[in-house]
């Protein structure tokens, strides 16, 4: 495992990001950005084989697919701190002609990103077809894709996590944002979701439950097990608790910082919350 200081100032350094380009055009998603920080941390530092430079194919590497395409600052400053492109792009997140759009797009040609996200519900299908194209060309690494749990409540989501054990996809890991929260308030009040476990198990899928959802250790070696389990015709999903807006006291498990702006004062209660890394701000 990669060393958990450094890791944890990544994370960090990825949340003083996350609401500092947010708070930059007064626009965007906070509240999941930051309660998946350590998730994306844990992956693109520590368990996702990747290859120098970017291509879209993805052969020979391990990739991944945001299928909750809103929490976009989140990944955005994942992929520049990781060295996809220069970090003080950020600065430009959904300006005009920026390529850094409120949700990610490909036309941009932003490295980094293979499918445009954001419309709910797509990522696990677009995963599927990864996987099984790794499959047809032997490349026997892994399909990681990451969805919120309000949107496991549209879509085709189900048909794919139907699919998915009886096409005998191997080396698939879904990761599910189990921070019970959605826009429109608690899931269990908008569409409870019930026994999640019990429904992927229904499915012929290995459960997961990460309780630990902001633990970058618990994070990495929860995927790492995952990578073991995956077999054909038994994926692997995480269920993955998380706390929205984590690591910033007035945003943690409101589901009003959904999708809300912090103003001038809030950003310095936040940054104030979030010290100061080697990384340095863009």
């Amino acid at each position: 495992m990669a060393d958990i200081k450094q890791l944890e100032q990544t994370a960090t350094q990825i949340r003083r990001d996350i609401v500092r380009m947010v708070h930059g055009c007064q626009s965007g998603h906070p509240g999941g950005s930051l309660g998946c920080a350590d998730y994306f941390t844990a992956l693109y530092f520590d368990v996702m084989k990747r290859k120098e430079g970017f291509d879209m194919d993805g052969i020979g590497e391990d990739i991944f697919f945001l299928s909750n395409g809103h929490i976009s600052p989140v990944f955005y400053a994942t992929l520049a701190r990781a060295g996809y492109f220069d970090v003080k792009e950020l600065a430009t997140f959904r300006q005009i002609n920026s390529r850094l759009q409120g949700h990610p797009t490909t036309h941009e040609h932003l490295p980094g990103i293979r499918v445009a996200s954001g419309s709910l519900g797509q990522g696990i299908s677009v995963a599927l077809g990864a996987a099984l194209a790794k499959k047809q060309n032997g490349d026997d690494n892994y399909v990681y894709a990451l969805c919120g749990d309000g949107e496991l409540e549209e879509g085709q989501n189900w048909e794919a996590i139907m699919a998915i054990p009886n096409l005998d996809v191997e080396r698939l890991i879904l990761t599910v944002d189990w921070n019970g929260q959605q826009i429109d308030g608690p899931t269990k009040e908008v569409m409870d979701l019930g026994d999640l476990p019990a429904k992927f198990k229904a499915f012929k899928w290995q459960v997961f439950v990460l309780e630990q959802g902001n633990d970058i250790a618990a994070i990495s070696a929860k995927l790492k097990e995952a990578k073991q389990a995956a077999k054909p015709g038994s994926p692997v999903v995480i269920l993955m608790k998380t706390v929205m807006g984590k690591g910033v006291d007035f945003m943690e498990g409101h589901h009003e910082w959904h999708g809300i702006a912090p103003n001038d004062e809030q950003l310095a209660s936040a940054l104030k919350q979030l010290p100061e890394t080697p990384l340095g701000d863009y």
